[in-house]
C-alpha cells in the first residue's frame, strides 16, 4: 500500500516551508540488526577528502554510493561513481518506495564510526536532485541527534533522535530553506549507518 506524504501533515515537524516526517519503527527490530550487519560487512565504505573553507580535509566519517550506474553524483568536491545495488540495499529501497510514493535511483551510504563521527550544516540542494526533492534517510545501529535549523535566520532549531530501524523523510521546501547536521558526541561509542535514498534527474 502507497502513502503519499502529503496525507500526514499533522506529522511535520517543521513549521513552514517544507515538510520532515520522522517513523521511528519503520523496521522491526529483528530486520534491522540484521540488516546493520550484512551493510557493516558487505559495503564499499571509504573515507573520502572534501574541500572545507578553501582545504582539503578528510571526511569524519565513511561512505559509499550505489545506484544506477550511469549517473555518478558529487557533492564538496567528490564525485562519486556509484556501485551496483545490492541484495539488502534493494530490500530497503522498495519497502521505502511502497511506503512513500517515490522513486529512487541512488542511496548515499554514511558509516559513522562512534560519537566522533559526524556531519557538518549542509543542505542537500544540489542541481541535479532538482526542485523540492524528497530524501528518505534510514538508520541503523546506534541513535545519534539529527539536528534542524532555518537556513536563513538560523532558528527554530529542531532535534530528532534518529534511532535503530527508523525512517525519516524530508520533502517540499525543506533542502532549500532548512539545513541539517549530525553533531559529534561523547556519548556515543558505538556505530551506525545511514542510508540517503534520493532521485537524480
Amino acid at each position: 500500500m502507497q502513502h503519499s506524504l502529503f496525507e500526514s501533515h499533522n506529522l511535520n515537524l517543521l513549521p513552514f516551508e517544507g515538510e520532515v516526517i520522522f517513523y521511528p519503527d519503520f523496521f522491526t527490530r529483528r530486520d534491522s540488526d540484521r540488516l546493520f550487519q550484512s551493510l557493516q560487512n558487505n559495503l564499499q565504505w571509504k573515507q573520502e577528502p572534501i574541500w572545507m573553507f578553501g582545504k582539503q580535509v578528510m571526511q569524519p566519517r565513511l561512505t559509499s554510493l550505489y545506484g544506477n550506474p550511469d549517473r555518478p553524483y558529487g557533492y564538496s568536491g567528490i564525485s562519486m561513481i556509484p556501485h551496483p545495488w545490492t541484495p539488502e540495499l534493494l530490500e530497503i529501497k522498495t519497502k521505502v518506495e511502497d511506503f512513500v510514493g517515490s522513486e529512487f535511483t541512488h542511496v548515499l551510504c554514511n558509516f559513522y564510526r562512534d560519537g566522533n563521527d559526524s556531519m557538518g550544516w549542509h543542505r542537500d540542494n544540489e542541481a541535479v536532485l532538482g526542485k523540492n526533492p524528497t530524501i528518505a534517510s534510514v538508520t541503523f545501529g546506534a541513535t545519534r541527534d539529527f539536528q534542524i535549523r532555518h537556513y536563513e535566520t538560523k532558528g527554530n532549531k529542531i532535534g530528532i533522535p534518529l534511532s535503530h530501524g527508523s525512517l525519516l523523510i524530508m520533502s517540499g521546501e525543506s533542502q532549500h530553506s532548512w539545513e541539517h547536521q549530525i553533531p559529534k558526541t561523547k556519548k556515543v561509542l558505538s556505530p551506525r549507518i545511514n542510508l540517503t535514498f534520493r532521485k537524480l534527474l
